[in-house]
């Protein structure tokens, strides 16, 4: 009787010592999912605040469209997106309002605008004052955030604006091992909410969502599977668990042997 007290003894220190809680290590648990779930319906990028945009404008006769451009100035300018021969182009930085300074043109509203719509403003405006003009329109810090179990989560900045997911997840290394392939959050801002979407990356499907093909400051959380949490606090009580079971089994000894 006293030697089963003492096996269960041990083995409950070890139960309650070594196995990891998922509320003290599993991000966004208490969100319901189905009010804030993102469309599945596909969307263009659309350009917001704090947005940076390097916007071009050539025409045959490249003189005519000079004053709509903005300089190209040294290296040691801030915010600038690089040009060769050493050079960087000045850009455009949406304001709070959403609008830019254009040249000639003034404030402009661009907030919600995509780029095909942009640069169709832009060219209707221009065409006034100057013919057939081409206008190119750029996005230089399209921002998306990985975190979780990947194994360089951070947040990375491209000059591009047609990102995939696996594209960011391969920026951050990949997953690790622990990572839940079935279950990767997309966290997206909608109209000032947060929207939340599940992918299940084991899914050739996957590449086929709408969801796909991220959005500006979409952040992606890789969730630890259940070796990962377990793990987790195991290594960190481990030095405990030693000492406790090592003390137990002391005083149970000399309990015993009475």
């Amino acid at each position: 009787m006293k030697t089963r007290i003492l096996i269960i003894s041990i083995l409950a220190i070890i139960t309650a010592t070594s196995c990891g809680s998922r509320k003290n290590i599993i991000y966004f648990q208490d969100e319901p999912l189905s009010e804030g779930q993102l469309s599945s319906e596909p969307t263009e990028l659309t350009y917001k605040p704090d947005d940076i945009l390097t916007i071009n404008v050539t025409a045959l006769d490249p003189e005519t469209v000079r004053p709509f451009n903005l300089s190209v100035v040294s290296n040691g300018t801030l915010d600038v997106t690089s040009n060769q021969g050493g050079l960087k182009q000045q850009t455009y930085l949406i304001d709070y309002n959403g609008n830019i300074e254009f040249p000639v043109l003034g404030t402009l509203k661009v907030e919600g605008l995509t780029r095909t719509e942009l640069t169709a403003l832009l060219t209707e405006r221009i065409k006034a004052m100057a013919n057939d003009p081409i206008v190119n329109v750029r996005l230089v810090n399209f921002t998306i955030t990985v975190i979780g179990e990947v194994n360089s989560p951070g947040t990375f900045t491209m000059q591009d604006e047609r990102v995939t997911i696996l594209e960011a997840l391969g920026y951050a290394n990949d997953l690790t091992i622990f990572g839940k392939r079935r279950n990767v959050k997309l966290i997206r801002e909608v109209n000032g909410k947060k929207k939340f979407a599940n992918i299940d990356l084991t899914s050739i499907n996957s590449v086929n969502s709408p969801l796909y093909y991220l959005q500006q400051n979409d952040v992606i959380y890789v969730e630890q599977n259940n070796a990962r949490v377990r793990s987790s606090t195991y290594n960190q009580n481990n030095g405990v668990l030693i000492s406790a079971i090592g003390t137990l089994t002391t005083i149970l000894a000399v309990f015993l042997i009475k």
